[in-house]
């Protein structure tokens, strides 16, 4: 096969070192590769990746190389490093990939898994390399990986590289001939293999020799590489065993190379030695050229990969290098950070540049890297910040504010509120001298209190927030109208009106609050906010069934939002406007107003689009009753997105409504009542009455008339103060049939005159929906005809599904794991186009799937 089908992040043997071909392994390994899971586990020098690159580089397959650090914990950056080598195969790929972002939940997984489906061409075979599998530990990444390679891609095969057994679930993969096996005892060199060595390196010493150096390294292909150096070294009477050479590796690392070598190329492997990340442009940087052209002759040592253009030391030379860092001056070692640091920067893996800016003890140069990220970092990467703020020394902090201010941002990020609070006015308690550096970090200071106050008023009450925007727009006139920040993307929770009391006026206050505060914001960080005023109005009015002033603000909202590039804001007005259409029936103007959302997939800064995309849409196909055109991930009761709590209240209603559709009102109960966070559904006034609402319809439908009677009063209680009736029209047929039963329920609190009002209201609706129903009613959603294609392992899970088997009775029966058994399921949902268990069985019978 020729090389440039090849794709590594490894670095491995340049033209100028000697490889023993071994056609034995190669057998192994395309035997091995007939399964989808290929397991090459040995201790350290056993010569993994050489074997399988000299198979992979010649084989007839797309390969591709992804070498794994221990950086790679952190799902971000191993999601970094994941489609750095994808890139290799297909750039546009690779830029899908980035954009959906590390895909730590089924929402994002099943995205993932749409993009290899696109682009994998179903006539070559792919071979996709794991190399230091063992250096992976953290829960997420593995479950990713694990989720990945027993996916359904029969041109697939996954190879795992690793010094222990691979910390997934293997033994049901075994007993299903899904995963091969390349041991310790396989990699070990035979007799023969150990002549050919020697051979290769132009050594023909007597057979006895051969014998004896096979007998006591037992095989162990770095052991035999030592002694091939002690033997053209003309040292004699050595005697290798595995346990000796581990325990004198050092020692002869350092008698057999280190003192062969110049002086600038011991300093220059040195340098190296303290970073990951061997870009030839970073190594070019820190050496000469004939530094370089010497590090070429050190052998398997030291290899290099001209298709990703970097390099690799070998992990005992590493160990080894590690022992003699101390050679090093600060100087030089700050050199290696802050070259190393730029590169990752350049090349998009800011994590990694943080660390190593973090090293250099260059903070100035950090902390500009840190407000280069979103204001609402995952919590993951948050902590991985304050850790770092935590190592940092005190004279930090007392010499520069902005270190103070950036861990202020970080703990608002992981909702430590009146932590971050009380730090931001000590922070401001210490500024005395007026200077235009102590301007911007007081104008960051009272930003961010603003940003503490806006986000807790739901609880307190407390509007005076608005005083901190106002005093942080002070300051950022007073620096020069230059703020450290790169945060101009406005991200809303699941309703604008962010209340939580029921107490007439308590919204108009809040709105009132935002619309003071929103001007401040907008200069100072880029047209963030701009237009939520309006929305929020805008909702308010929706809800209280003025849809004459509903549509105008939300018009408002989103040509203010389009002028500034508030992508969310401008995607949530569009949403409350087709809303408003149904309600009218313009069949025309809604259909204008779905392309505006598809237009907005275009928008790359707007970061959560994909996922309100599937939401908004996904609403708009459940009200009109064509739950088959929702995304398949709203649709499965496991998966959900990565929205932050906040944010997550409406796709909670959202699915919770389709399982209700659907007639599994048990689910729908158990969806909404388990996303209640204290910022999400379970805080906001709004969220709390639709999800009352929602418990009603399925208490009622339950046969518990009590129950639905008292969550329907509740509901009442909350919206009656304010007038929010829109929850209950836009329920159509469903607030009928319910309303109905309240006039005849006798313990029923809630007028009957507004009863009434409701069903004459629910009952125009209903009839405006039908017709926008039929307008946009799609025949291809009604049913799945296409041949599709099982594996073993979802067919099984399938049959299973047929019978009636619980998860748990699938995962018992499969020898699998829950988590398995969800993924299969998914899989399988998403093959046929099924939204649940009966539309699955029921498109498979058609297609003979269960015959």
């Amino acid at each position: 096969m020729p090389d440039q089908l090849f794709y590594s992040n490894v670095p491995l043997a340049s033209n100028n070192q000697l490889y023993l071909e071994r056609p034995r392994l190669d057998d192994l390994l395309e035997k091995a590769i007939k399964s989808p899971i290929v397991a090459v586990t040995a201790g350290a020098g056993y010569g993994k990746t050489q074997a399988v690159y000299s198979f992979a580089r010649t084989y007839n397959a797309v390969t591709v190389w992804t070498q794994l650090f221990e950086r790679d914990n952190l799902g971000w950056r191993f999601w970094d490093n994941f489609c750095r080598s994808v890139e290799f195969i297909s750039s546009n790929t690779a830029e899908k990939m980035r954009e959906i972002g590390f895909p730590e939940t089924e929402e994002k997984f099943e995205r993932y898994l749409m993009i290899p489906h696109d682009d994998i061409m179903p006539d070559r075979k792919y071979i996709f390399v794991y190399d230091d599998f063992h250096l992976i530990r953290d829960s997420s990444v593995l479950r990713f990986i694990e989720h990945s390679i027993t996916s359904p891609f029969p041109n697939i095969t996954s190879i795992l590289i690793s010094r222990t057994e691979p910390k997934i679930n293997t033994i049901p993969l075994l007993s299903k001939g899904h995963l091969a096996r390349i041991s310790e005892d396989d990699l070990r060199f035979t007799p023969d293999e150990t002549r050919g060595y020697f051979q290769l390196q132009g050594l023909h010493v007597h057979p006895d020799v051969y014998n004896d150096v096979y007998r006591d390294t037992e095989g162990w292909a770095f052991a035999i590489h030592l002694a091939v150096l002690a033997v053209k070294s003309e040292v004699r009477a050595i005697r290798y065993t595995p346990s000796a050479v581990k325990l004198n590796i050092f020692k002869l690392i350092e008698s057999e190379i280190i003192t062969g070598i110049s002086r600038d190329l011991r300093k220059f492997l040195v340098k190296i030695s303290l970073i990951d990340h061997l870009s030839m442009d970073i190594l070019s940087a820190l050496a000469a050229p004939a530094a370089l052209e010497e590090l070429g002759r050190l052998g398997s040592f030291v290899r290099y990969d001209p298709y990703l253009n970097v390099w690799r030391l070998h992990h005992f030379f590493l160990e080894y290098l590690h022992t003699i860092q101390g050679e090093l001056s600060a100087e030089e070692t700050r050199e290696v950070y802050i070259t190393a640091a730029r590169w990752c920067e350049e090349n998009h893996l800011r994590m990694d540049a943080l660390s190593y800016f973090e090293k250099a003890g260059d903070y100035d140069t950090f902390f500009k890297v840190v407000y280069s990220l979103p204001q609402l970092l995952p919590a993951a990467a948050a902590l991985f910040l304050l850790e770092i703020l935590d190592r940092a020394p005190e004279s930090l902090f007392r010499e520069n504010p902005l270190a103070s201010l950036t861990r202020m941002r970080i703990l608002i990020a992981l909702e430590r509120f009146d932590e971050a609070f009380v730090g931001l006015r000590d922070i401001i308690a210490g500024m005395e001298t007026p200077s235009p550096r102590s301007n911007r970090i007081l104008m960051g200071c009272y930003f961010n209190l603003g940003f503490i106050g806006f986000v807790t008023c739901m609880y307190t009450r407390d509007y005076g927030y608005v005083q901190y925007f106002e005093r942080a727009h002070h300051y950022y006139q007073l620096s020069g109208r230059e703020y450290p920040g790169l945060r101009v993307q406005t991200l809303l929770s699941s309703y604008l009106c962010r209340v939580q009391s029921a107490e007439k006026g308590e919204i108009e206050r809040y709105i009132n609050a935002v619309t003071a505060m929103s001007p401040f914001a907008a200069e100072i960080d880029g047209g963030v906010t701009w237009g939520m005023d309006d929305l929020a109005w805008a909702e308010l009015a929706f809800f209280r069934n003025d849809k004459d002033q509903a549509e105008q603000m939300a018009y408002r909202a989103l040509f203010k939002a389009q002028e500034k590039n508030q992508h969310e804001i401008a995607g949530r007005a569009v949403f409350y406007l087709i809303r408003i259409n149904i309600y009218n029936g313009n069949t025309e103007k809604i259909a204008e107003l779905l392309k505006i959302l598809e237009s907005q997939l275009e928008e790359k800064n707007y970061l959560n689009r994909y996922t309100y995309y599937d939401i908004q849409t996904g609403w708009f196909y459940a009200q009109i009753g064509q739950n088959a055109r929702l995304a398949p991930w709203l649709k499965n009761d496991f998966g959900e997105s990565d929205l932050n709590p906040i944010a997550f209240g409406l796709e909670v209603l959202i699915r919770s409504r389709y399982f209700f559709v659907q007639g599994d009102y048990r689910k729908a109960l158990e969806v909404m009542e388990k996303h209640t966070s204290k910022y999400g559904l379970g805080g906001f006034l709004f969220g709390t009455i639709g999800r009352l609402l929602m418990k009603s319809g399925c208490l009622y439908a339950l046969r518990d008339l009590a129950g639905a009677m008292h969550a329907l009063e509740d509901a009442y209680a909350l919206s009656a103060p304010n007038g929010l009736d829109m929850f209950f029209i836009e329920q159509g047929k469903y607030t009928r049939a319910l309303f109905t039963a309240a006039l005849k329920y006798s313990g029923c609190t809630i007028p009957r005159d507004w009863l009434q009002k409701m069903l004459r209201a629910s009952a125009a609706y209903a009839k405006k929906l039908y017709v926008v129903a039929e307008k946009f009613r799609d025949t291809q959603y009604q049913d799945t005809a296409a041949t599709v294609f099982l594996s073993r392992r979802e067919l099984s899970v399938f049959k299973g599904l047929a019978r009636g088997l619980t998860r748990e009775e699938l995962a018992a029966d499969g020898d699998i794991s829950i988590n398995t058994v969800k993924s299969v399921i998914r899989s399988v949902y998403n093959k046929l186009g099924a939204v649940n268990r009966a539309d699955a069985v029921r498109i498979g019978t058609g297609m003979g799937l269960l015959s």
